[in-house]
């Protein structure tokens, strides 16, 4: 039975190429070190290890040297927020981890390691990321939902001496960056002058008012599915009551449409649909980036005929913001630098570094590079290095 069940499967995936390409996995761990005497046996394993055991025991800092923690990163997930599909389970988001430890080694040339984790609680999520913790130089975390991804991302920063980063916050924060101010320098602005209303106070969200703040804009709306938040607003989560003690200096209390009348900039980060009458009224020669995928909140064609820019998550149009021009960089430069963690100011210069690739060749419909362009984790890994260094935050 088991071997018809087998073919039928066969059978029913065969003409999808995404199955073959995830047939058995994407990962193997392969050895740096052939096996192929009795000497090469006793140096690789016993009795030889047991002598840089000893020396690593008794000065822990040779682990960077003489193991491969140092350069191996953990994509951490508990499969409850993964890409487009929700709470689907540790299981169901393996192939997701798997590929994303495909990202750090095709583009920052980082080992990876998927772990998925089959419980939901901060507490133990939080404990078994800080147990696994030395076997790794650096903690992806991904796909988590919010609001506990804050607090899990915070408080393994605070435990650990190696840099933990959220990627579905500050990847996609450090992307947003470096489009917007290409898209400013298209239309002439600067981020300082920009009216924006962000859609979405999850974890998108918040990490993009964050460093949106931190690079000068000043005027930012943020809208849930209730509308912006304001200070009026009851049952405010602690996330959520910062953002309303940062942002809407105005104090609009409507609804997300409604600020959009005048704005400069429309930044989606939670899926719906925004009818045109929206993006219609904004300002003249506005920005655009509609990111839910596969389906933008704006129909990027629709929102052409109003805005000067537009910006989609999807690879199929121009100005693609993904977090793959992000995260392998940010990893590669902490890690090389020998970072303790991934500061606000390493993100800043991450985008900077994003937005230089594009360099004079900006235009509308290049706002940030290719995720192919293998330029941009060089740049990044050596802005994030040399940030790193200047903070002085390296071992």
């Amino acid at each position: 039975m088991g071997g018809n069940q087998g073919s039928e499967q066969g059978d029913r995936f065969a003409d999808d190429p995404a199955f073959a390409v995830h047939e058995g996995g994407k990962l193997t761990v392969t050895p740096t070190r052939s096996i192929d005497s009795i000497a090469d046996l006793a140096l690789t394993y016993t009795p030889g290890v047991a002598r840089v055991s000893s020396a690593i025991a008794a000065e822990p800092e040779l682990a960077r040297r003489f193991t491969w923690a140092p350069r191996v990163v953990a994509v951490v997930s508990d499969g409850s927020a993964v890409l487009g599909l929700g709470n689907i389970g540790p299981a169901a988001s393996l192939p997701v981890m798997e590929g994303k430890a495909c990202l750090f080694s095709e583009f920052a040339g980082l080992s990876a390691v998927p772990i998925v984790l089959a419980t939901n609680d901060v507490d133990t999520i939080v404990a078994s990321v800080a147990a696994i913790a030395p076997s790794f130089g650096g903690i992806n975390l991904e796909d988590i939902s919010a609001p506990r991804c804050f607090e899990i991302e915070a408080r393994l920063r605070d435990l650990l001496d190696i840099p933990v980063m959220h990627d579905d916050q500050h990847g996609t924060a450090i992307v947003v960056l470096a489009a917007l101010r290409n898209a400013a320098k298209v239309v002439g602005r600067e981020l300082s002058d920009l009216r924006v209303v962000v859609a979405g106070a999850g974890a998108a969200g918040v990490a993009c008012t964050k460093i949106l703040l931190g690079a000068g804009v000043e005027e930012i709306a943020v809208a849930d599915s209730q509308g912006v938040l304001h200070a009026g607003r009851g049952d405010l989560t602690p996330t959520k009551q910062w953002l309303v003690d940062h942002t809407n200096r105005a104090g609009f209390a409507g609804t997300m449409v409604s600020a959009l009348e005048g704005a400069d900039v429309y930044l989606g980060l939670s899926g719906g649909s925004v009818p045109e009458s929206a993006i219609a009224s904004m300002a003249p020669n506005c920005i655009v980036f509609s990111l839910a995928n596969p389906t933008p909140e704006v129909d990027p064609e629709m929102a052409a005929r109003y805005a000067a820019v537009v910006a989609t998550g999807r690879s199929d149009l121009p100005n693609q913001i993904n977090n793959v021009l992000a995260f392998p960089g940010v990893f590669r430069g902490a890690i090389d630098a020998g970072a303790r963690s991934i500061t606000e100011e390493m993100k800043l210069a991450a985008a900077d570094a994003i937005a230089g690739v594009v360099g004079d060749e900006v235009r509308a419909d290049y706002v940030v590079p290719s995720p192919l362009d293998r330029r941009v984790a060089v740049a990044v890994a050596e802005a994030v290095g040399a940030c790193a260094r200047e903070q002085r935050i390296t071992r």
